[in-house]
């Protein structure tokens, strides 16, 4: 009978996760080689190469796609095993902006959840603006939030496009004022929008200010006016339309993840975090 190793499942997980044996020596704490000598061990106890690694790729073989799954219910099994065992609770507060928690959300927690069982989870969704103050205020151990200024920190996590949305049947008269959903004016993209409007010389009125995404994604969806988004997040059934109303193209915008976490188990976690992130993070249109 084939006996699995822990530490090699892992250690193959990791580099699915990240495609790329130097992060996922980085999240163990340990060199490529090492990595390299785990994963060998375990295709060697399945008969089955589960990673194929040239110079510029590295990507899942047929057979480490049927078996990553499987290889993830392993690791979520002794996880849940060892943290039967343990009385100690460990609490990770993660703040996720309004404009970028996405489809991807779910997949995000189930993953975080299936690495570390015992972990208590906490998720604050807010403004990008508002999560970084909380951030630097040492009210969050982490936060993915969309870059608004020039600060340069956090871990880049993908870049989005942003664009005009509005509903199919929304009509923008020619020499009217173009009708705003947004959010409050401490939101990034609403100033961005607006700046992009004023030096284009395009005339705007709000007609919607909503205390969250869900509001004004709900404003768009009804027809009420048009909204700013990044592709990813913008609401089903919106259609794009800065170039039917001649309107200006929105920058697209970093996604950023920030952290101050120091212990081992608790970084580990979020390099899980940004790797289901990255990972299951629909394709921008």
């Amino acid at each position: 009978m084939t006996t699995l190793d822990v530490d090699s499942v892992r250690a193959f997980t990791l580099v699915a996760d990240f495609q790329s044996f130097t992060k996922a020596a980085e999240a163990l704490h340990t060199t490529q080689a090492a990595v390299s000598v785990k994963l060998k061990r375990l295709e060697d106890r399945l008969g089955q190469r589960l990673i194929e690694r040239t110079p510029r790729q590295v990507r899942l073989s047929v057979r480490g796609a049927a078996f990553l799954d499987a290889a993830r219910d392993f690791i979520a099994a002794h996880e849940r095993a060892v943290a039967g065992l343990s009385s100690t609770t460990r609490r990770l507060v993660l703040g996720i902006s309004d404009h970028v928690a996405g489809p991807e959300l779910p997949a995000l927690l189930a993953r975080l959840y299936a690495y570390d069982p015992a972990l208590l989870i906490e998720v604050q969704i807010e403004s990008s603006r508002t999560l970084l103050d909380c951030f630097d205020r040492g009210l969050l151990d982490a936060a993915i939030l969309r870059r608004d200024d020039d600060r340069r920190d956090g871990e880049v996590l993908a870049q989005e496009r942003i664009g005009w949305f509005a509903a199919p049947g929304f009509v923008h008269r020619e020499g009217a004022p173009l009708r705003l959903a947004s959010l409050a004016a401490s939101c990034g993209i609403r100033n961005i929008a607006t700046r992009m409007l004023d030096a284009a010389g395009i005339a705007w009125t709000d007609v919607f200010i909503g205390g969250g995404t869900a509001a004004v994604t709900a404003a768009v969806s009804a027809g009420l006016g048009v909204g700013g988004f990044a592709y990813r997040v913008a609401p089903v059934g919106v259609v794009e339309v800065g170039t039917q109303f001649g309107l200006p193209a929105l920058p697209s915008s970093e996604i950023v993840l920030h952290s101050n976490l120091s212990d081992t188990k608790s970084r580990e976690a979020l390099r899980i975090v940004a790797a289901a992130f990255r990972e299951h993070r629909a394709p921008s249109a």
